[in-house]
């Protein structure tokens, strides 16, 4: 177990590289074995999401070349099994999207049942109603979903609610089931659109990635491709909040603004000032904030991954906000850490009312989840004086090499073991 030590108080300013999207990397490598020929993913962000979820492909049998740390080779020959067990899923929930790859290609799947996670309860109903639209008889039992059909068939779904999951889960399991599907109220966020490109780029015919309705055609088979992930957009957010809580000067390499629009509109909101580039986007704030209201929505809203970043950097805005959390029910867990350093925040059901401080105490917070984790790095940074984060392996799932960009943007941190006090000794004495 390792920990981060900080010593905040300085405006951070430089240049940071966006590494590729998590969450359509995590689609885009399921997808990969549906097809036995070679497939090449470049762009890879890496993170221990990532890295679980291609030992997870390896236990079925594909065959997976990892060529460098963000480019692998994939071949879905070799698969013996179609059974993922609940080592993976505990590791990393994502592996449930390998329920609608093995179901589309082999007719037939068993992924252990996903439990609930730090922000709450993420039922797959949406996903098994899906399945079962397209033929696929669905049986959970000795908490294993088990999938089977004699031949998927196209079929016309409504999804009850947006889901991210559901939505690439279906696309996986249509592209190959016989006849059209389509798909209602489907999520829209750029990394359903970057699966359904690379779908295609395999042979698949889906069409209306990034509205409200999607539409395949099944084909045969799929084949080889090469290809390349979008930029991550939360961990461009990310940055970008922490420009704004530093009042800090920061550029944001490999980036798509457009991807960006909801972040940056509420950022000029508030005060700060965001630049945007063909690829890049220049964030700089040079005085406190002011108080806003947030409510997160589906993409093209505000995003519910970006919320505790935000509610950080609101917490020391001038006057009071308030942060409406539509998305994920228990997404405020993080609030207790943020009091621990001078935060003056009531949480009312799925409302959180923020009263702006001057600045952030410096103080010991624990991690309760990835984006929180995030977040409380950036109260952190803000913070003048030594802090400490706990539990940042939740951290380690989503951002590559976080504190080394951190550093490269000239902060003070440091990853070391928790039980390591000599270590943080000399840091303290090395920033006095």
């Amino acid at each position: 177990m390792e920990k981060y030590l900080i010593q905040g108080g300085k405006a951070l300013a430089g240049e940071v590289h966006i590494s590729g999207a998590k969450n359509a990397a995590l689609g885009i490598l399921a997808a990969a074995i549906m097809t036995d020929e070679e497939v090449t993913i470049e762009n890879l962000p890496d993170v221990s999401d990532i890295n679980a979820l291609l030992e997870a492909i390896a236990g079925v049998g594909a065959k997976v070349d990892r060529i460098d740390k963000h480019t692998v080779k994939i071949n879905g020959a070799g698969i013996i099994s179609t059974v993922v067990d609940y080592d993976y899923i505990q590791r990393i929930r994502a592996s449930y999207y390998l329920l609608g790859a093995l179901l589309g290609k082999y007719n037939r799947a068993s992924v252990a049942m996903p439990g609930g996670c730090k922000i709450g309860s993420r039922p797959i109903d949406q996903h098994i109603k899906g399945f079962k639209a397209l033929g696929a008889k669905v049986v959970t039992e000795n908490s294993m979903i088990n999938a089977e059909a004699t031949k998927l068939k196209g079929s016309h779904i409504f999804l009850d609610m947006v889901s991210v999951g559901a939505t690439i889960n279906i696309m996986l399991a249509a592209c190959l089931a016989e006849g059209k599907t389509i798909i209602e109220n489907v999520a829209k966020e750029p990394h359903i659109v970057d699966v359904a490109n690379f779908l295609n780029s395999m042979g698949a015919n889906i069409k209306g990635a990034g509205t409200d309705v999607i539409r395949i055609n099944g084909v045969e088979k799929l084949h080889g491709s090469t290809y390349s992930c979008i930029p991550d957009q939360i961990e461009a957010g990310t940055f970008m909040c922490l420009a704004a809580a530093t009042k800090g000067d920061i550029t944001l390499k490999n980036v798509i603004p457009k991807h960006l629009e909801a972040i940056t509109a509420k950022l000029v909101e508030i005060g700060v000032d965001v630049m945007e580039m063909d690829d890049s986007v220049r964030v700089s704030c040079s005085k406190r904030v002011n108080s806003a209201i947030v409510k997160t929505r589906v993409y093209p809203g505000f995003p519910t991954d970006m919320q505790p970043q935000m509610t950080v950097v609101l917490a020391i805005a001038d006057g009071i906000s308030t942060i409406n959390e539509n998305i994920w029910e228990d997404r405020f867990k993080y609030v207790a850490e943020l009091r621990k350093m001078g935060s003056v925040i009531t949480v009312e059901g799925s409302t959180a009312f923020v009263e702006g401080q001057e600045a952030f105490y410096p103080a010991k917070v624990e991690a309760p989840d990835l984006r929180a984790g995030a977040a409380l790095v950036i109260a952190a940074l803000a913070a003048d004086g030594y802090s400490e984060v706990t539990s940042i392996e939740y951290i380690e799932r989503g951002y590559e090499d976080f504190d080394l960009k951190l550093r490269n943007l000239g902060a003070s941190i440091e990853k070391v073991d928790v039980s390591d006090e000599k270590a943080a000794q000399k840091f303290r004495m090395s920033v006095v």
